[in-house]
């Protein structure tokens, strides 16, 4: 689009390093002098689709499970999210989150997203699972989410009770195949540019720079040769 740079980011709620790199992003934004032109779009992805939750889950336990490791392992993988988040301005709380499965808040972003507030419960959604120890797939909770964004109960009770946008996230999680995404977050620029993985601001800054003096996006994708950044996968983050 005309005088417009549009970013496309893959991440899941579930997914700490996808919030770090979501305020990573708005930092960069904060440095870009042609941040008035920017137009950013969620896409889902699930890094689990498959999981269901019980009461006696927690966050230690779960990934001492799920990546064959100890309690004290997974303890410390915690703790250095956590502070990774805190050095970036955010606040992690896992010692009361509430582990779930995202579909059906990615459902409800792309409710969001239609009226233009995607980005609003995208930022409600972190920060109520990895902060405030929510349930994320709680209809209740996700339809307060909602109406806190300004979509109508009606509208959001209407899109929780059905398999509303089922398609639209499908579809989401396909292209992220398509073009090889491995982990979240996941950032393309005018599909031309991807970036993979929660980036120091600076590296932000540059390809938000460098996609805009281009000026003219092309259809082929390509993955800029940056440092490996912070992200989670199918098997775990790193």
């Amino acid at each position: 689009m005309e005088n417009t740079l549009k970013i496309q980011i893959w991440s899941d709620v579930m997914c700490p390093y996808c919030y770090i790199g979501k305020r990573r992003i708005e930092n960069a934004l904060e440095q870009f002098g042609h941040k008035d032109a920017i137009e950013i779009e969620w896409k889902s992805f699930q890094l689990d689709a498959n999981f269901v939750a019980s009461k006696e889950d927690n966050i230690y336990d779960h990934l001492a499970e799920k990546y064959r490791k100890d309690k004290d392992w997974a303890v410390e993988m915690v703790d250095s999210m956590t502070q990774n988040a805190k050095n970036t301005g955010l606040e992690f709380n896992f010692d009361k989150a509430i582990l779930a499965n995202s579909h059906n808040a990615h459902r409800l972003l792309h409710l969001a997203k239609k009226h233009n507030v995607g980005d609003n419960l995208k930022e409600l959604l972190f920060k109520a699972y990895m902060t405030d120890g929510k349930d994320v797939n709680d209809l209740p909770t996700l339809a307060t989410l909602g109406q806190e964004v300004g979509l109508e109960k009606s509208v959001v009770d209407e899109v929780l009770n059905s398999n509303a946008f089922e398609q639209e996230v499908q579809n989401d999680i396909a292209m992220a195949q398509q073009i090889g995404v491995q982990g979240v977050p996941f950032f393309v620029f005018d599909n031309k540019y991807a970036v993979s993985g929660a980036q120091h601001v600076e590296t932000f800054v540059k390809t938000l720079e460098k996609v805009w003096e281009e000026g003219s996006f092309g259809p082929k994708l390509t993955l800029l040769n940056t440092d490996e950044g912070d992200s989670c996968g199918i098997e775990g983050c790193n």
